[in-house]
């Protein structure tokens, strides 16, 4: 089953030398879930206020620059994987002990079995 576990981030923190810590050991637990095959996908995100929103308004593309919103905090980056449930937490757990804070972990819609209404 594939799952994301989502790493969020302060808005207002400044990048530290444990931030710098932290990001050596994601980079070493990304390395090890691509050796074992788990890893599908993992990224760092821009800040929000490099970000865009975009949307369709009356047909035409409208275009916002970020920051956006009044959130404490932000998705900062992510992890996509393919393990089961008692794996996809032990690997949650992993990268929240790596990066110091809770992380989210969530199946992805089609993995869980998408019910048929919502096809």
């Amino acid at each position: 089953m594939k799952y994301v576990v989502m790493i969020f981030r302060s808005v207002d923190r400044e990048w530290t030398a444990e931030d710098e810590a932290a990001l050596k050991r994601l980079i070493a637990l990304e390395q090890e879930l691509a050796s074992s095959g788990e890893l599908i996908s993992s990224e760092g995100l821009v800040p929000p206020e490099q970000g865009r929103i975009v949307q369709l308004r009356d047909g035409r593309q409208v275009v916002t620059d970020g920051p956006f919103g009044e959130a404490k905090e932000q998705l900062a980056g992510f992890f996509l994987i393919d393990a089961d449930d008692a794996r996809a937490q032990s690997i949650a757990s992993q990268v929240s002990a790596a990066v110091g804070d809770r992380v989210e972990l969530r199946g992805t819609l089609i993995s869980t079995g998408m019910p048929d209404a919502l096809r």
